[in-house]
């Protein structure tokens, strides 16, 4: 048995601490608030949110970052752009720590992998990531994933350990494709959910899912992540059920937004962190920067940050020449 720790007590962090409980390891989460963790160590109606949710002995709370320098990994379930400052409590960490968020830091334009590196050197990065909601992995359905660590061998062991029959994970060494992909997605799902919203058809949607993959691809392998990984689980896979599914906080995000309400609005009703809000300004900024054609991408920051409402995005869409499906050469 190893001790595994969990920053951050959420949906996904406490699905987590169910994942590596049922794979048979002592478990701490870590809560920024001491009340959070008391009500976890209480076992009194165990996170509505998870629906019942229960945990067994090996699963306990703090709200102390000291009581997580024992473990021997930490998995890392905080917002993209809070990583750094709540990394900062963890100074003394020399575990691999396996990251959970799916962004890029939007001041610097740094994968999360980056920023760990930056806020604790002796810590290796791992990422996770995949086509998953908390409760259904809270819940034991089948779901499959990856993690991807600095070597296939770091990849393999970890992957290993947490691993079960209902939570299936690959390993990888391709931390940037795994990275990319997982920021990116969140991105066009809010864009799948805008045409969603304004009601433009299950053939739109085929579409916009299909041109959103290939702007996916197309920037995943000029930031230098691997073709075969973008056309995997935390790429094309996430992608997919993010895109589609208004269990995911993007895609709810753009249907509230495509149904006519303001962003304040959208994010006023929005069930945690919407991270592709925030991923959206910095893929547009690294796109014109390598010039990389995302028109998709482009509209999302149009909305969301540029004032520009959907209509006249999806015009905008719609009036793009008419070109050649693939470029070859």
């Amino acid at each position: 048995m190893s001790r595994i720790g969990i920053i951050g007590a959420g949906a996904w962090g406490m699905a987590l601490a169910s994942v590596a409980e049922r794979a048979g390891h002592e478990v701490i989460v870590w809560a920024r608030r001491p009340e959070t963790a008391e009500e976890i160590n209480s076992k009194h109606a165990l996170w509505s949110r998870l629906h019942g949710i229960s945990f067994g002995k090996t699963v306990r709370a703090t709200a102390k970052p000291k009581d997580l320098e024992p473990c021997d990994a930490v998995l890392a379930v905080v917002p993209a752009q809070h990583l750094r400052q709540v990394l900062a409590q963890f100074a003394s960490l020399d575990v691999p720590v396996i990251l959970c968020a799916k962004g890029i830091e939007a001041g610097s334009g740094l994968l999360m992998n980056e920023v760990l590196t930056q806020a604790l050197p002796a810590c290796a990065p791992l990422i996770l990531s995949g086509p998953s909601f908390a409760l259904d992995v809270a819940h034991g359905l089948p779901t499959a994933v990856t993690l991807a660590g600095p070597d296939l061998r770091t990849a393999k062991e970890w992957a290993g350990a947490l691993s079960l029959k209902t939570f299936r994970i690959y390993p990888s060494d391709d931390l940037r494709g795994v990275a990319l992909g997982g920021a990116v997605k969140n991105v066009l799902a809010i864009a799948c959910g805008i045409a969603a919203g304004k009601e433009l058809g299950d053939s739109a949607r085929a579409a916009l899912t299909t041109r959103a993959f290939s702007e996916l691809t197309r920037f995943g392998k000029a930031l230098g992540g691997r073709p075969e990984t973008l056309t995997g689980l935390s790429g094309l896979g996430d992608l997919l059920l993010t895109c589609s599914s208004r269990q995911s906080r993007n895609f709810s995000l753009g249907l509230a937004l495509g149904q006519g309400k303001s962003l304040d609005q959208a994010l006023s009703e929005a069930k945690g962190t919407v991270e592709g809000i925030a991923t959206a300004k910095i893929v547009a900024r690294l796109a014109h920067e390598q010039n990389i054609d995302m028109p998709i991408s482009a509209a999302v920051h149009a909305v969301v940050d540029g004032g520009s409402n959907p209509e006249e995005e999806i015009a905008r869409l719609l009036a793009r020449p008419v070109n050649p499906e693939f470029h070859r050469g």
